[in-house]
Order: C-alpha cells, then structure tokens, then sequence
C-alpha cells in the first residue's frame, strides 16, 4: 500500500420552502439536486455495496439539505416533478424518432427519470436521509454535519454566541435525524479562524476539514505538509484539502469535466425548443429554466456543440478514474518515506458537481471505486475517523484563517456587493443573546416567538445569500430572503420587549420557515456556555 485517500463530498443547499405558492422557481434547486444528484449518488454507493465492493466516503449532509429532503410538502413536490420529467421525456422519444443523433440519448433520458421515479417514490419512499443513514449504519458511509444554515462563521464571530449556536444547533439536529452525535463537521466555506476548533471541540466533535493553507500557513510549519491532519491547541483535528486532487476534478479547464466527450450543461432543451412544446415543463410565468434533458456533449470551446453519446462517455469517465488514482499513486511515491509514515490525500468536493454540473460524475466515482477496490496495493480509503484510530499521534498546530473562497479569505462573503448585510446581521445577534438572557424560562406563546426569532436569525445568516449576490445570479431573491427573515425576527423583537407578540405574524412565520421544530433559544444565552 502506497498511501491513504480521504474522499469527502459537501452536499448543501440554502433552506428554500415557499408554502405560500403553489410553484416556485428556486425551489427547482432542490428538485435538481435530488433527480441529478443525490439519487445517482445512492445508485453508487447502494450498487457498490450490493455487489460487495469495499469502499469509504465522507459525507456532509448540511442540517438544511437535510430538512428540506425530510419536509412532506418539498418531497411532494420534488415526486411531482419526477412526475413530469417522465412525462416529457417520453414527449422525446417521439420528437427524436427520426433524430439519430439524439434518439438514444432520449430513450437512456426516459429510462433514467423512470427509474428515478420509481425508486424515490418506493424503494426509499421519498426518503433519501434514511437511504444514506442505512450506508452509514453499513459502515461505509461517514455522514457529517455543518453549521445550522451554512452561516460564515470567520464573519459571525464578532459575537461567539452566534458562532456557537451554529454549530450547536446543526451538532442537536444531527442527533435528532441519526440517533447518533456527528463526529466531524463541515465548516461552511471551509472557513476557519484560530480558536473556532474550541468551540468544535466543545459541541463533541473530532474533525473538520480546511483549505489547503489553512494548515500550510499554520502557526507553526507542519512537518508533513497538507498530507497529514493537525491537531488544534483545543484538541480537535484539521485535515488539509488536497490541491492537486482538487484541480483534477473541479477544474472545468484542466480537469476532467471539461473534456469534449462529456456531457454539455449549458444547452438544455428548456432553453432550445419552441416555447408552446416546452411550455408545461418550465416555469408557469413563461421563464425557460434547465429541464435537465440535454443533447450535446462539451465539444470544445465552439458555440456549435457536438452530439452526445453515452457510451463514448461512461468509456471516458472509467479512463478518468483510472488516470486519478495513477496521478495520486504518483505523487506518493515521489514522497518516497520522506514522511515517516503513509501519506493521507483529502480530496473534497462539493456534492452537486457530480450528476449535476458534470453529468458524468458519479459514474467517475463508481469506476475510482471499483478501480481502488481491485488494486488493494495501492490506495486505501480511508474515512479521518478510521485515519485517527490508526494514527492517534500527530503534530499540534494552530491553523491559520481560511477558507475555499477566491483567494482564499473572506472576500466573497464580505465585498462591495453584500457587505451592507453584516450590521444588521450583529446587531440581530446581539438583541438575539439580549432575548435569551431577558427570558430565561419562557412559555406558551413567549416561547414560540423566541424560537422563531432564532429561526430566522440563522436562516438570515446563510453564507448563500452573501455568495448570490456577490456571484450575480439571483441576487434579488437573495436580497428579499436576508430582508425578511430580518424584518421577522425584528417584529419578533418588537414585541416581546414591548410585551406584545404579533400573533398572526408568528403564525406565518412558524409555517413557513419551519426549519428545525425542536430548536430551543437558549442556545443564544449567556448562560448556554455553561449549560
């Protein structure tokens, strides 16, 4: 064996629910990420396991993603789209019967979303958490969680308390949804600043992972480099993103899903057919959104983009796989026992690249897998709790800010474009700890008011409606979003501490923004340090 691979996937999206209508179009998020994503994923880690093939992967599933795939009325909706994939695929095949170029591919369309279809309505009956928790339970599968709503956490520490129920109430909610404690956390962005491991650390958790020079540029030069994991001052461990690993795979230049035999995200057929046949299948206002059926592989950077053909990919994908674990093995064995021991590589992505934005993804991971599976002299995956059972000794360093942002800080959080939101962030976190203080033991309708207020205090502090508006692409949405859980948790303020809670208001509130029904406010006290 040459050394130790730590695959790990960040599945996350921004808590999107909107009962009052009966169609919303960011919703599609969701319902993307679920047909494109997660239930792909599950067909490899289920048929990986079905066929006795040994694997590890680490798994971020943030406590929005979470509650959202958990919520009656988002899985209703989510079975109601899978209802209508189907339908216009089988559309397809009829339009593309005298389209050689396109027929197979509508035909391989029809019998994907079938059986998306079936198995999310009846293998796992709308319930894709259980799904992973069952390969957790397997032992194969290391589920972790995140901060509650994804919060930045370096830009909320100017009050702890907000840092610390970020973290707390994401580490509860896990408990609550896996009947066990998470052992490793996700940091939101990967951001990190020195002592934010005391406050992991003291909700019980083991690991987390950073960005490359978080531990290169640690307080002290780690004599392993990024190829092994820091312990913090407070106890917990840092893994190190491997760059080169990184690069392979995200980059749609240099990487793999650029190559021209992969499938083409930007022509979708919502986009290219007459408006009256793809009417039914796009937004109800008229607007032209991704159906997920698309024809044409990545060709090369032309604006006239080639046919694809499935098979030509899958053959591509299998080579990619093949191709990574021969790059690693090579960059381990030029490390040579210079290190002392086997050398770890973190490679960590975010989930959604693989079905969604690379098409061909998780039939990479399947291959890597059964690639890895078949050399056993080579790597070994590994999960960071399994690397710390075998390796309980490792150099103690404090980590230096950063994150997997552009340029490596807080920038894309924090720019000309959104950094307006962050005063009234504060000072809602403030009167928030104000609050919990003030009504130490709260009943009945008090009661409620300060859990929502608290509900809508984290769901404004998502790290995603600061990254929207500082990438351009729905920024008014992301604007309304910060505004109203903002002037929520206000009107909540407003009258608790003038002794009359809008009780109508509430009502809406807790029906919409229903995230996290057990949540207790408490965790915002002074006191909750202690409790």
């Amino acid at each position: 064996m040459r050394g130790y691979l730590s695959l790990a996937l960040h599945a996350h999206l921004p808590y999107v629910r909107h009962p009052e209508h009966d169609e919303f179009l960011e919703e599609d998020w969701l319902y993307e990420a679920v047909t494109e994503t997660y239930i792909p994923l599950l067909w490899v880690l289920e048929g990986l396991a079905s066929d006795g093939i040994e694997f590890r992967l680490t798994l971020s599933l943030t406590p929005t993603l979470v509650s959202m795939l958990n919520d009656d009325l988002l899985r209703r909706r989510c079975a109601r789209k899978l209802d209508l994939l189907c339908e216009l695929a089988e559309k397809e095949i009829v339009r593309t019967r005298h389209l050689r170029a396109f027929h197979e591919t509508a035909r391989m369309y029809r019998d994907r979303f079938r059986a998306a279809r079936q198995d999310y309505l009846h293998r796992w009956r709308m319930d894709l958490v259980g799904a992973f928790r069952r390969l957790q339970d397997h032992g194969s599968l290391e589920i972790i969680t995140c901060g509650a709503t994804h919060g930045y956490l370096p830009l909320l520490r100017v009050n702890p308390r907000a840092v610390r129920a970020q973290i707390q109430v994401a580490v509860q909610h896990y408990r609550e949804t896996f009947g066990r404690a998470p052992r490793g956390f996700w940091l939101p962005e990967c951001g990190y600043y020195p002592g934010l491991d005391i406050l992991l650390k003291e909700a019980g958790l083991r690991y987390f992972f950073v960005d490359t020079h978080g531990i290169t540029h640690a307080s002290g030069r780690p004599a392993l480099g990024s190829y092994a994991p820091l312990f913090c001052p407070g106890g917990t461990a840092a893994f190190g993103r491997d760059p080169d690993s990184s690069k392979q795979v995200w980059s749609s230049r240099e990487g793999y899903p650029g190559d021209p035999d992969y499938r083409e995200f930007y022509r979708d057929i919502g986009f290219d057919l007459d408006f009256n046949y793809i009417q039914r299948y796009i937004h109800r206002d008229g607007i032209r959104v991704n159906t997920g059926i698309k024809y044409h592989r990545v060709t090369g950077h032309t604006a006239e983009k080639e046919p694809y053909f499935r098979a030509r990919a899958l053959e591509k994908a299998s080579l990619h796989a093949a191709d990574f674990v021969l790059q690693r093995r090579r960059r381990m064995e030029s490390l040579g026992g210079r290190l002392g021991r086997l050398p770890l590589i973190s490679a960590t992505y975010d989930a959604e690249l693989f079905g969604h934005w690379w098409f061909e993804g998780p039939d990479w991971l399947d291959a890597l897998f059964r690639k890895i599976a078949a050399e056993p002299d080579g790597l070994r995956l590994i999960t960071p709790p399994e690397y710390l059972a075998a390796h309980p000794v490792n150099q103690t360093e404090m980590p230096s800010a950063s994150s997997w942002g552009d340029k490596g800080y807080n920038e894309v959080w924090l720019n000309g474009t959104n950094d307006w939101v962050y005063r009234h962030l504060h000072e809602a976190a403030d009167r928030m700890v104000e609050l919990a203080d003030r009504f130490p033991r709260a009943r009945g309708i008090e009661k409620r008011a300060l859990n929502q207020a608290a509900r809508e205090l984290l769901l404004a502090q998502s790290s995603d409606w600061a990254f929207i508006m500082k990438s351009g692409t729905t920024v008014p949405y992301a604007i309304r979003r910060t505004k109203a859980h903002l002037q929520g948790f206000g009107e909540l303020y407003d009258g608790l501490t003038n002794g009359g809670v809008p009780h109508h208001r509430l009502a809406r509130l807790e029906s919409r923004n229903n995230i996290f029904p057990q949540l207790d406010y408490a965790v915002f006290a002074t006191e909750g340090e202690r409790r």
